[in-house]
């Protein structure tokens, strides 16, 4: 059974590939957020997450007019399509530059902020970026996106348990890497 923001999000979809305006700007509204969180975790930079983004909702719009409610819901494959686009950015830096992507861009807390609190984002940025790209995609669907676990599977392509050995191994080698952060009650 669907809940019902998976249902009245297969309305939308099926609105905006009649050209509701009104429906393709709340999709927008409800879907840009969390898709550019998604993007900027992922590749590092808001202005590649931007064009992530903008990307994603070209190909709903394209797709819309034959989207079927069903097996996955829109949410899900909302999700696929911006991880697809940002692994194309992915590997076209690294043919055009031969190396692995940059660290993540700092998003933590600003500079009125402690230092401690600065140095702690970019650990924990720089410890995410570190990550193999499969555990790096787990953490950020499931930690960052929020989806659950079945629908970041399917999102990933993986079965629920693959996920979740995913997401153990990004877990214990995060928790390594930040070991000396960790505050004694």
């Amino acid at each position: 059974m669907k809940s019902p923001g998976a249902e009245a999000d297969d309305q939308l979809v099926l609105l905006a590939g009649r050209g509701d305006q009104a429906a393709i700007r709340t999709l927008v509204n409800s879907k840009l957020p969390r898709l550019l969180g998604l993007a900027r975790r992922m590749l590092g930079d808001s202005v590649d997450a931007e064009d992530v983004a903008q990307e994603t909702f070209i190909k709903v719009w394209k797709f819309s007019r034959h989207w079927r409610p069903g097996a996955a819901s829109f949410d899900t494959w909302l999700h696929k399509v911006a991880l697809n686009l940002c692994y194309d950015r992915l590997r076209r830096r690294r043919r055009m530059t031969g190396e692995p992507p940059p660290d993540q861009v700092d998003e933590g807390p600003g500079p009125d902020r402690n230092l401690h609190a600065q140095d702690v984002g970019r650990r924990v940025s720089a410890s995410l970026a570190g990550l193999p790209p499969r555990q790096k995609e787990a953490i950020v669907l499931c930690h960052y996106q929020e989806l659950g676990n079945i629908e970041a599977a399917q999102a990933m392509g993986v079965s629920v348990e693959a996920l979740e050995s995913l997401l153990s191994r990004a877990r214990r080698t995060l928790r390594a890497n930040l070991a000396d952060l960790a505050v004694d009650d």
